[in-house]
């Protein structure tokens, strides 16, 4: 198992007196190495921690009962659960390999590369597989009370089986964002060069996250894929759910606040500017009111050589965007559009004046 960052390896192998594995470390000598230790100066002389001196015993009695009462905040007992940190790994190995040269190791070269290549491989098959084991076996114990022997085999079982599929389709998913990084370059009059979009683009950044998590999606993976995204989207405040379906040559110009709902299908060649939502118009409930999770189509469709200007909203499961068409910046959508149209808004009347007319009552409006 992949257990930190590369950094942190040569502090791992001193404290736990020189243990050599290549890059990996045992996870249970790993936090035995990593645990702080007591400091001595804290203790009393009968041996009490005082590193604790302060603290209000009845603030410390309310925590606990808040952490008991709001179960939804709190994660006791021994359930598996996945890392962070692990799955954050994950994904910057699964980049290394995206994109060999610009991330990770320097100096590549033709006779070294399949090496490196096949390190980064055995790098990211460990670390996936812990990873879909974990979550994989937190779903079982959550959802049932079969004792661990039972399951345990077939999680670990399944996990490696997740892990061939998912490397499998590592190749198929380089050959996608290689349209992605021509998209953007091409999609851009400011780029410079194709580099300068895996650097920096927030759209990149998006949709190779997005890959990543919507192939694990695809294989039935829970939770990790929304780990991703959602770190994804703290990066590049771009929200792709990992379930939607989004063909090859893709770009998102800007990125900022741009909203991608779960069933969404995009084509091929498809380009999207800031704002733009394709969401939802309503939610199937119960007889209660309460919403139902269920995988009904709840977003737009959206067809090939679609252009979707800054601020545009389309909404609904049964709306389609036809190939070739044109969605202007902030318009609503919630009807279907036929292929090779253009959909916009009557444009509302510009009002242009002096700062003095802000004087004049005659002249003045609400909100100034």
């Amino acid at each position: 198992m992949v257990v930190g960052r590369d950094q942190n390896l040569d502090f791992m192998l001193e404290r736990v007196g020189g243990f050599r594995r290549g890059p990996y470390v045992p996870i249970a000598l790993w936090r035995q190495a990593t645990e702080p230790t007591v400091d001595k100066r804290a203790m009393t002389d009968k041996g009490e921690d005082q590193s604790n001196i302060g603290v209000d015993k009845a603030l410390v009695y309310e925590l606990a009962d808040s952490i008991l009462h709001h179960k939804v905040l709190r994660h006791l007992g021994d359930h598996r659960l996945p890392d962070r940190e692990s799955v954050d790994h994950l994904v910057e190995l699964c980049r290394h390999l995206m994109f060999p040269g610009f991330f990770g190791r320097r100096g590549l070269r033709r006779d070294n590369l399949s090496l490196y290549v096949e390190e980064l491989l055995s790098r990211i098959i460990l670390n996936c597989e812990e990873q879909v084991r974990a979550v994989l076996r937190y779903m079982v114990d959550i959802e049932t009370s079969r004792a661990d022997r039972i399951y345990e085999s077939e999680c670990d079982a399944r996990a490696r089986e997740i892990t061939e599929q998912f490397v499998a389709e590592l190749p198929a998913i380089r050959c996608m964002l290689a349209t992605d990084v021509r998209a953007a370059y091409d999609g851009d009059p400011a780029a410079v060069h194709t580099d300068e979009t895996i650097f920096s683009y927030p759209g990149i950044e998006a949709i190779f996250s997005h890959r990543i998590a919507h192939c694990l999606y695809k294989l039935g993976v829970p939770l990790l894929p929304r780990i991703i995204q959602e770190a994804a989207h703290s990066r590049s405040g771009i929200d792709i759910h990992p379930g939607a379906q989004i063909g090859c040559s893709f770009f998102i110009d800007h990125g900022g606040a741009v909203v991608i709902g779960e069933t969404t299908q995009i084509g091929d060649n498809v380009r999207i500017y800031q704002g733009v939502t394709l969401g939802a118009i309503s939610f199937v409930r119960d007889q209660n009111g309460n919403m139902l999770h269920s995988p009904t189509k709840r977003h737009p469709t959206i067809g090939n050589r679609v252009t979707i200007y800054a601020g545009a909203v389309i909404l609904g499961g049964d709306t389609m965007i036809g190939d070739e068409c044109v969605i202007s910046g902030g318009v609503f959508v919630r009807e279907s559009v036929p292929p090779g149209h253009m959909a916009r808004q009557n444009q509302p009347e510009l009002v242009v004046r002096t700062n003095r007319d802000r004087s004049d009552p005659a002249q003045s409006t609400a909100g100034g």
